[in-house]
């Protein structure tokens, strides 16, 4: 966790998911994934876009909003909202996962890739993880290859409008491939690191990597 950082509060959803994660709730002991089959096992579809966060939300405006870029790179970011828009901006379909069952398909997001970051800030040879900060004191943790997903981005935009507060606008992370908790809500910094550091959901019981077609909900 960064310097200045602050664990977010206890509160009952915290302590529901955590239950679940040490009795293995949503477990279906499934881990094939059939090539024909798109939605990953245990999981149902959902037309809506259900709200879960720690029950806090920011609130930070496009003209508060900043992204500071840092650890083991060349070159450290410290970018707000209009030199973020200034990048390549790019849209991607994808679909979603998330760790109580639900999955939503075709999800219309505009922003940056992760790996157009990548490229702006250069991570040195020893960065393997990625630590990602949020503004309510939220942090998740990912490998740099997972990071560096064809179709990860820092999204500012669903399906043609800019991203609400309670979905973690301004700027939020996606990473389809994950479950959805992995996808940072209102992004304030990115940490790379040389070793892995796992985040909030992490040390409460949820699996370090968190992929829907293995059922990669909760630690062992």
């Amino acid at each position: 966790m960064a310097d200045g950082d602050e664990v977010p509060p206890e509160s009952k959803l915290t302590r529901s998911k955590q239950r679940w994660a040490s009795e293995g709730k949503f477990l279906t002991g499934k881990i094939v994934r059939p090539e024909d089959q798109r939605l990953p096992p245990g999981q149902h579809l959902t037309r809506d876009w259900p709200v879960l966060d720690l029950g806090l939300t920011p609130g930070i405006s496009r003209e508060r909003w900043r992204l500071d870029v840092y650890g083991v790179v060349e070159t450290p970011l410290y970018w707000d909202f209009p030199t973020f828009l200034a990048q390549h901006q790019r849209q991607f379909v994808s679909d979603i996962h998330c760790v109580t069952t639900w999955s939503r398909y075709d999800n219309q997001w505009e922003g940056l890739s992760t790996r157009d970051l990548l490229a702006a800030c250069r991570p040195r040879d020893a960065a393997d993880f990625v630590v990602l900060h949020s503004y309510d004191g939220y942090t998740t943790n990912l490998s740099l290859e997972d990071f560096a997903a064809a179709d990860a981005l820092l999204a500012h935009s669903w399906s043609g409008v800019p991203l609400t507060g309670e979905h973690g606008g301004p700027v939020r992370v996606v990473v389809p491939h994950l479950y959805f908790w992995k996808s940072a809500k209102w992004l304030k910094g990115i940490e790379f690191l040389d070793k892995d550091a796992p985040g909030y959901w992490e040390v409460r019981g949820y699996h370090n990597r968190g992929d829907p077609w293995a059922e990669q909900r909760y630690s062992e």
